[in-house]
């Protein structure tokens, strides 16, 4: 099915027209198996050996993924946390590598203590200036650039094209994290990247029920199969279920993100115009910073996460989140199910998030509904 043509909503919708050759289910069964059968001769024709190296049931989702984000191949793990270190655990101490200033918490973290104590050279950037970027990267030093397009959660919107050019002038690799973009509306592939990463319990898998992680490479190079390697040694694979779940959810994911653009357009544009509410940040937005960039690079709609500024500050976020009825009040994004969080708690000291700014993950409900909801709240906490 791959090489006729179809558009990616279809590759997604049927799994790649995949069908079990043996009994003509048009759902692939779940692979439990943990080892496989030596041959008589000691070989593997199958060429499966154990269960942490690859599972059958892995097949059909990396398929799919590399298909639609324009890769050779693909690779899922056990979390978008596993993916995303995978790519830095690839390189050596004293490697110097560039990454934005905002960029999901749990990462940022992670590279401000680990892997710079493990002997990283972190430079964090202002990834929404291309020009910054350029300044920090250090020919024949920097190993690798990283961004995050839409960045979590301010919504910072990366140049992938100019950045590509940049990297690969001094050397360097460019992995991009493009969970809240999806191959819907963006392949950093196409626009020079080397590696897309996903936190694939995001909006790939798109229902809340996985913890996922995926890595598509440009290249099926000695680079990938260290990437390879890693997600093997240290065991960050993927349950058998969980990567039949997210296959399960990817077949749905184009008309889900589609519909979450649509809603979260509408909702950006009345909210920008609320009384309660300092700033409406979206790139869908002409008056957002990034927007002309994001409307390049950004095909079909702009994305389903969006995060107001209450005016009021601090109290007053957080008191509308608390008095939201639909909107539901939890840590994550990209569900069917629309959740609201005051981000500055959850990430607490040293945060670059705003404390006054409410993140928006925008589902499948109804955006009046949505709408009357927060209106509401934010009118309630307003006159507390």
């Amino acid at each position: 099915m791959k090489d006729k043509g179809f558009s990616g909503a279809s590759l997604a919708a049927q799994a790649m027209g995949w069908i079990d050759p043996v009994t003509r289910a048009v759902v692939p069964p779940i692979h439990m198996a943990s080892t496989y059968q030596r041959d008589e001769d000691n070989g593997y024709s199958s060429g499966r050996i154990y269960a942490r190296a690859d599972n059958p049931t892995f097949d059909q989702v990396e398929a799919t993924l590399a298909a639609l984000e324009g890769g050779t191949k693909a690779l899922v793990f056990s979390s978008g946390m596993s993916a995303a270190s995978a790519c830095f655990l690839a390189l050596a101490p004293g490697d110097h590598v560039v990454v934005p200033k905002v960029m999901y918490w749990a990462l940022r973290n992670w590279l401000a203590t680990f892997a710079t104590h493990w002997g990283l050279k972190v430079d964090f950037v202002d990834a929404a200036r291309t020009d910054a970027i350029a300044s920090a990267v250090k020919p024949g030093a920097t190993r690798l650039v990283w961004l995050e397009t839409p960045a979590n959660p301010t919504w910072t919107v990366s140049d992938i094209a100019a950045v590509a050019r940049i990297a690969h002038a001094a050397g360097a690799s460019l992995a991009v994290d493009s969970t809240v973009a999806t191959p819907v509306l963006t392949r950093p592939i196409e626009l020079g990247a080397d590696i897309v990463m996903h936190s694939a319990t995001k909006y790939l898998n798109g229902h809340s029920d996985i913890i996922a992680g995926a890595l598509i490479g440009a290249r099926d190079d000695a680079h990938w199969a260290k990437l390879r390697g890693i997600r093997s040694q240290l065991g960050t694979i993927l349950g058998q279920t969980e990567a039949w779940l997210l296959m399960r959810g990817m077949r749905t994911l184009f008309p889900r993100v589609q519909w979450a653009c649509r809603s979260a357009q509408s909702l950006a544009e009345r909210f920008a115009a609320h009384p309660m509410v300092a700033e409406v940040l979206y790139p869908g937005l002409s008056s957002f910073a990034g927007h002309d960039i994001a409307a390049r690079q950004m095909k079909g709609g702009f994305g389903g996460m969006l995060s107001v500024r209450t005016k009021g500050g601090e109290r007053a976020a957080i008191a509308t989140a608390a008095r939201v009825e639909l909107w539901k009040r939890a840590t994550s994004l990209g569900g069917v199910e629309s959740l609201i969080e005051h981000r500055a708690s959850i990430e607490g000291p040293g945060t670059p998030c705003p404390p006054d700014l409410l993140r928006l993950s925008v589902g499948v409900e109804d955006s009046d509904d949505l709408y009357a909801d927060l209106d509401q709240a934010l009118r309630r906490a307003h006159n507390a």
